[in-house]
């Protein structure tokens, strides 16, 4: 069997493995915890198992729960935790991670060892009934779906039929007592559900969650992914399993996505989008609508300077735009993974010029980034400065550039839109990474809930689309087939204009002019022909 690599506080060494043998992730995580960075404790799964599981069949050797036990005690020694345990449980979070970066392809399952009796275990550790009832609803929740195949939209209705607009609006305001019935409410929904019931094993939980991350390689979401961007199935994903910390503790917790750089027009400048009180899965499923760094430096002041300091060390390590997550707990912040940033053509030049110039890569090395980038050709559009028309709303902008099109409220509505040789703007109320073959045939989306660094906006500003997330005038109904932004109601097909710049939803097509990034293409002309010597 394929060995296992343990991440720990300041014993990992990344020159005994490589990205392709135990993914991008946890060889990032490894570099992380070489220089210091807070990273929780983890051991992972190569892709070599990965590649044994297909081989077999989809089935794991018999000797596996045993092989995973020896590596979950390494965790409890560095955690003092027990996983199982009934005082002091260790929960886990199983992440998938392929040697190439592929945002929220594939499956990972949180809050893994949370059982009827560690979950009670868990509120003597904590003091905290909501938190550890919060984990175990998530926890049920996300096994429905990656396992017992059932519909989000049921969990979703268990939580809005708890919330009253007049006392609690949202989730993240539901107290302990309506956590608890809503775990037993999913439990109850898993009962029925084919391969769906939550081993009350936390070995068999552990073992159960490692397969779905390896059967999520195939995924269709991830095999049109490896299509779409010409990626070798033959890779396969490694599996991290890592220490939980808990975004969800309480009022100064939360979760983050970040960027070290903007990723849209490549602005030296930290890019984030935060949740007080939430775990990871809550900014980047795209469900949500989340704050920035304004509201964190607002309330946890310290955690935000920490977060600056980050962002140099990662870029000083990395030498790139990195894209991070990150979770607070009570006010202690931890680094969950990071990775080279999904970002415009636009914004790689910029990036490319502005490192060159800070002296962190030679302009060598920035000419090989940029090889794949059609440089002579790259334009964006921007809104006319001066334009008359009112806009219906804002949003979040992940991305650069003027998108104008048809509304379409599904995928299938993208897809024949595009057929037909017409643009599209897919309209919708969240948007996920199940929704790649729309999204891949649209020209703009648009969506009411989630945030610029959720995994389906990545793959839109990776892909050259713009995007506007949360915007909070906007209401879809797909029964009726239209949707309103404001005041206006507009039917399937009409046209809308998307301000990727400015954050700004106009109703029909609006003026626009085209730009070039004129003194960076000087600065890359000026490498060719005076090369300068390398930092």
């Amino acid at each position: 069997m394929a060995n296992i690599e343990f991440i720990g506080t300041g014993v990992s060494d990344p020159a005994r493995t490589s990205a392709a043998e135990v993914g991008a992730k946890a060889f990032n995580l490894m570099r992380m915890d070489r220089v210091g960075l807070p990273v929780p404790p983890a051991f992972v799964l190569g892709t070599e198992f990965c590649r044994d599981y297909y081989a077999r069949d989809g089935r794991v050797p018999a000797d596996f729960p045993e092989v995973l036990a020896v590596s979950i005690r390494r965790l409890e020694n560095a955690t003092g935790r027990t996983f199982g345990g009934r005082r002091r449980p260790l929960l886990v979070a199983v992440r998938s991670g392929a040697p190439v970066s592929m945002p929220g392809m594939m499956d990972s399952i949180l809050n893994i060892g949370l059982t009827a009796q560690t979950v009670r275990g868990l509120i003597r550790l904590t003091g905290n009934p909501r938190l550890a009832w919060d984990c175990y609803r998530r926890l049920t929740q996300a096994w429905g779906e990656i396992i017992g195949g059932i519909d989000a939209q049921r969990f979703e209705r268990l939580v809005n039929a708890k919330l009253d607009p007049d006392y609690c609006a949202s989730a993240q305001e539901l107290d302990a007592i309506a956590m608890r019935e809503l775990a037993a409410e999913n439990l109850k929904l898993l009962e029925h559900a084919s391969h769906g019931k939550l081993p009350q094993d936390p070995i068999a939980q552990l073992s159960g969650a490692i397969e779905a991350v390896f059967r999520s390689w195939n995924s269709p979401r991830a095999a049109e992914y490896r299509r779409l961007h010409g990626i070798d199935s033959n890779l396969a994903t490694a599996v991290t399993v890592q220490t939980m910390v808990f975004g969800n503790a309480g009022g100064r917790s939360g979760s983050g996505v970040g960027f070290t750089r903007d990723p849209a027009i490549g602005a030296n400048r930290a890019y984030m989008d935060f949740l007080f009180n939430a775990q990871g899965e809550d900014v980047v499923s795209g469900r949500r609508s989340v704050l920035g760094l304004e509201d964190l430096q607002r309330v946890l002041p310290a955690a935000h300077t920490e977060l600056n300091r980050v962002v140099t060390l990662l870029e000083s390590e990395f030498r790139d735009l990195q894209d991070f997550e990150f979770t607070i707990e009570e006010g202690k912040l931890y680094l969950l993974q990071t990775r080279s940033g999904k970002r415009t053509p636009w914004a790689a030049l910029q990036v490319a010029v502005d490192m060159v110039e800070q002296g962190l890569i030679a302009p060598e090395e920035a000419m090989a980034r940029l090889a794949e980038y059609d440089l002579q050709s790259l334009r964006r559009l921007r809104v006319v400065p001066d334009i008359d028309a009112a806009p219906l709303g804002e949003a979040g902008s992940a991305s650069t550039g003027v998108a104008v099109g048809a509304i379409a409220l599904d995928n299938a509505s993208a897809r024949e839109l595009a057929d037909r040789g017409e643009p599209a703007i897919l309209v919708r109320d969240t948007l996920s990474t199940d929704d790649i073959a729309g999204l891949a045939s649209a020209r703009g989306i648009l969506t009411a809930r989630g945030g610029r660094t959720s995994h389906a906006a990545v793959v839109a500003r990776q892909v050259g689309i713009v995007c506007l997330a949360g915007c909070r005038d906007l209401h879809v109904d797909l029964e009726r087939r239209c949707c309103s932004i404001g005041e206006r109601t507009f039917r399937e097909g009409e046209v809308i204009s998307l301000d990727g710049d400015g954050g700004r939803i106009f109703a029909g097509s609006i003026a626009v002019l085209e730009e070039r990034p004129e003194a960076a293409l000087r600065a890359v002309e000026s490498w060719r022909t005076h090369p300068v010597p390398a930092p």
